[in-house]
């Protein structure tokens, strides 16, 4: 991987994080999470440079539970036609009634 870096317009992303302590390789899940699911389209297009496509799909096949905005997800998912089961699906959209 290069080196790069996360730019400091999108730290805005990364709120319950310092963005010195993002590591591009070790937290890559929750990088693409974040920007997939909160990302301008300028941030999108940074994770599309930084990230091999493969990648990103992974991440989507298994999404972090609680994470995602329903519409976002289904986007994605639509975007490159990524069928998730319904548990794993469910479980990875953000419940904002639970709390």
């Amino acid at each position: 991987m290069k080196k790069l870096k996360i730019p400091k317009r999108m730290k805005w992303l990364f709120w319950s994080y310092n963005l010195n302590s993002l590591d591009l390789k070790r937290d890559k899940d929750y990088i693409i999470s974040q920007t997939l699911n909160y990302g301008s389209w300028e941030d999108v297009q940074w994770l599309f440079r930084v990230y091999k496509e493969e990648e990103i799909i992974k991440v989507l096949k298994n999404p972090r539970e609680g994470q995602w905005f329903e519409k976002v997800l289904n986007f994605w998912l639509t975007i490159f036609g990524i069928k998730l089961k319904k548990n794993i699906y469910q479980k990875a959209i953000l419940n904002l009634n639970k709390y």
